[in-house]
């Protein structure tokens, strides 16, 4: 299974422009955000997309070769004012009903970051939000694809954990990302963060990112491109291999010029997993 792209790391672009170049790369598959891809409609209130326009942004994606593998939504979906977080759901929700449109089998978010103190009315209103979110999953046959990450109020395998046995729908996968996991405190055991979270999440995952990560001189933790952080790469893959092979994973982190160096650095420590379980 080749290595897909998040589809904005190209830039903000008309799609027609964005298929080509995605395509022009080398890459098959990109997770697709439609207001931070492109700039030829706004994307950033409900309403917007038709049948005919997904179909369309689809189809000129397929004439370079590339399928839309995760429709992806960066909101916040317990926001502390109601009309903000009202609106991010029918965002959400026009994703899940044209998913079928985009052929995308999956639509996923992380879910908000914390902005003061947690407490549980956070995650009752996340809770509330989800639900309504899942039911309008079910009712389209689209999964959704959640992912733990730092600094949001589901930043951890654990709670994500927690949160599905809450909602407890098969129509929820994991959209899992270790490096999402790691903070400037745990780095030094990512290898546990990492079993864990495959532990606790490892048969629910529909779709997995890749980035990279390292610490700093200051001790503090910095997102770099993969292969070039100490993010454990040989035991992500080879955890994959076991739980979920051939699931398909999106780049993260690269700008242009770094993709194809990235992209292989990926597919060639997936590939020795790969030849070792053969």
């Amino acid at each position: 299974m080749s290595v897909g792209v998040l589809a904005h790391l190209f830039g903000k672009m008309p799609y027609k422009q964005l298929a080509s170049k995605v395509g022009a790369k080398g890459f098959t598959h990109v997770q697709l955000a439609l207001w931070k891809a492109f700039d030829d409609y706004d994307f950033t209130k409900p309403g917007k997309l038709s049948p005919g326009l997904a179909l369309d942004i689809a189809s000129e994606f397929r004439k370079q070769g590339v399928s839309i593998s995760v429709l992806a939504c960066y909101l916040h979906f317990y926001h502390r004012d109601e009309d903000i977080r009202r609106e991010n759901i029918e965002r959400f929700k026009e994703l899940i009903r044209h998913a079928r449109f985009f052929r995308a089998p999956i639509v996923a978010a992380e879910v908000g970051k914390v902005t003061g103190d947690e407490t549980e009315e956070d995650w009752k209103i996340l809770k509330e939000s989800l639900e309504e979110l899942v039911e309008e999953a079910e009712k389209w046959g689209v999964i959704l694809g959640i992912e733990p990450a730092n600094e949001h109020l589901i930043g951890t395998a654990e709670s994500l954990q927690r949160m599905m046995e809450e909602i407890p729908s098969s129509n929820i996968g994991v959209v899992l990302d270790p490096g999402n996991l790691m903070t400037a405190s745990n780095f030094s055991d990512q290898d546990e963060v990492i079993k864990e979270a495959f532990n606790l999440l490892g048969n629910r995952i529909v779709a997995c990112h890749a980035k990279d990560r390292m610490i700093d001189s200051e001790g503090n933790i910095q997102t770099v491109v993969p292969g070039q952080g100490d993010l454990n790469y040989s035991l992500y893959m080879e955890l994959l291999e076991q739980y979920k092979p051939q699931v398909q994973i999106v780049m993260e982190a690269a700008e242009e010029h770094q993709m194809l160096e990235a992209k292989d650095y990926i597919e060639s420590n997936r590939r020795e997993i790969f030849s070792a379980y053969k």
